[in-house]
């Protein structure tokens, strides 16, 4: 017995950390992951399709980028909104009200027929999709360990690359199959699927403990949840800084993905299946970079990780829309500018757990996180506006190097928080 001990110390060293996760932990990271996998199938359709809609209804570049920001500024709302329900009312709850919002409303995005009407849907969407990940990322963040906390946040955000994968892959083949003027519409009916979430949700996860004990206290005291409380002079730091870090991180993204479609086949001139071919090596490399930043997040500290990640975010975009490089050689580029890019994201959700007390966790991470994609959200309008004066390559490295920068000044005024432990009161 004492000559295999070893062996079996070693293998149990070995083994994945999932493994390591309990049932509940598991439930909410499966449930989570798969949630925003559809959250982003659902939002990256409007990329896919912006160059059938200017051409179908004869829009500028402009109003396309002013679609593309009405989801995500009225996300900014929802996802205000959404954390003050879930500080009130519970975070598994609320993230399935969400998920319906959002699925029904891109369901509908398919009816349309003109640009007011896709505003209207697109925007109201935006409500959904912002709660979804507010309510989401709190809710991972307290039902997972310190110890787990930055990977398997992180591993959430990987479920993006996946949505937008699957948005890729049915891009090619609808625009294949079908006429673009049908094409279009299907994508977006396709949207309807993340309802389907909601049934595992009501089954399989359960509300955290610390927001059981939080919700007692606060009853004991007889206090309730203070939104107003996270710019009291004792948080108005954390809140401005992490929505500072919020407002670069996905400033560049958007930037970069929302107009990355029409780059490709516009600027680049490639095919419908060329460009889903380029796009697949950007979402691999977004999936693979989501999982090593996840790691890195518990290993070198979230704010190194982030600085890495945004530093090489802003070297990768300048070269792949600055210089003048072969197909061939933006097809390579392509897994850096994606690894980067969503790389950034991995770590933010454990952070801003950590970052904010228990009492205000919803409403502070969901108003820092929004208030940032509010902001973010007008990248792709001034890009689309931009590119009438410049190259829409050249439009769309200016906002995301601009974004990079002012996340990497937050991050290093914020304090490192790995291996913090969650308390019902701080």
């Amino acid at each position: 017995m004492s000559i295999n001990q070893p062996a079996v110390t070693v293998q149990a060293h070995q083994r994945p950390w999932i493994f390591d996760l309990t049932a509940p932990e598991r439930s909410t990271l499966v449930a989570t992951f798969a949630g925003w996998a559809l959250d982003g199938m659902d939002v990256m359709v409007y990329s896919f399709v912006i160059p059938t809609v200017i051409a179908a209804w004869h829009i500028s570049k402009g109003q396309a980028g002013l679609l593309g920001t009405a989801a995500l500024l009225i996300s900014a709302v929802g996802g205000w909104l959404a954390g003050l329900l879930a500080d009130r009312f519970g975070r598994v709850r609320v993230l399935q009200i969400t998920i319906l919002w959002f699925a029904f409303f891109t369901f509908l995005s398919g009816f349309t027929n003109s640009f007011w009407q896709l505003l209207m849907t697109r925007g109201l969407q935006g409500l959904g999709f912002g709660g979804e990940w507010a309510v989401g990322s709190v809710l991972m963040g307290e039902a997972i360990r310190a110890k787990y906390r930055g990977k398997a946040v992180g591993t959430v955000q990987g479920g993006w690359a996946i949505g937008w994968g699957v948005t890729a892959i049915s891009y090619t083949v609808l625009f294949s199959v079908l006429p673009a003027a049908l094409a279009w519409r299907a994508m977006f009916w396709i949207g309807i699927l993340p309802a389907l979430l909601v049934f595992y949700i009501r089954r399989e996860v359960p509300e955290p403990e610390v927001f059981h004990r939080t919700r007692e206290r606060e009853a004991a005291l007889g206090q309730g949840s203070r939104f107003l409380e996270i710019f009291s002079p004792a948080m108005l730091k954390t809140t401005l800084l992490t929505a500072l870090l919020a407002t670069g991180v996905q400033g560049g993204y958007y930037a970069i993905t929302t107009w990355l479609p029409t780059f490709l086949k516009t600027t680049r001139g490639l095919s419908v299946l060329n460009t889903g071919g380029y796009l697949f090596v950007v979402i691999v490399g977004s999936f693979v970079g989501y999982m090593v930043s996840a790691w890195l997040a518990d290993r070198m500290g979230r704010k190194r990780t982030l600085i890495l990640f945004a530093v090489c975010s802003f070297l990768t975009v300048t070269a792949y829309t600055y210089l003048s490089i072969s197909n061939q050689l933006m097809l390579v580029l392509g897994f850096p500018l994606g690894f980067f890019a969503s790389g950034s994201f991995s770590p933010v959700g454990a952070f801003f757990t950590e970052l904010f007390p228990s009492r205000l966790r919803g409403s502070g991470q969901g108003f820092s996180y929004n208030f940032g994609r509010g902001i973010g959200a007008l990248f792709p309008t001034l890009v689309g506006y931009l590119s009438a004066r410049i190259t829409l390559g050249h439009a769309i490295s200016v906002f995301a190097v601009a974004a990079y920068l002012v996340m990497i000044l937050a991050v290093l005024l914020l304090p490192e928080t790995r291996g913090k432990e969650l308390r019902v009161y701080e």
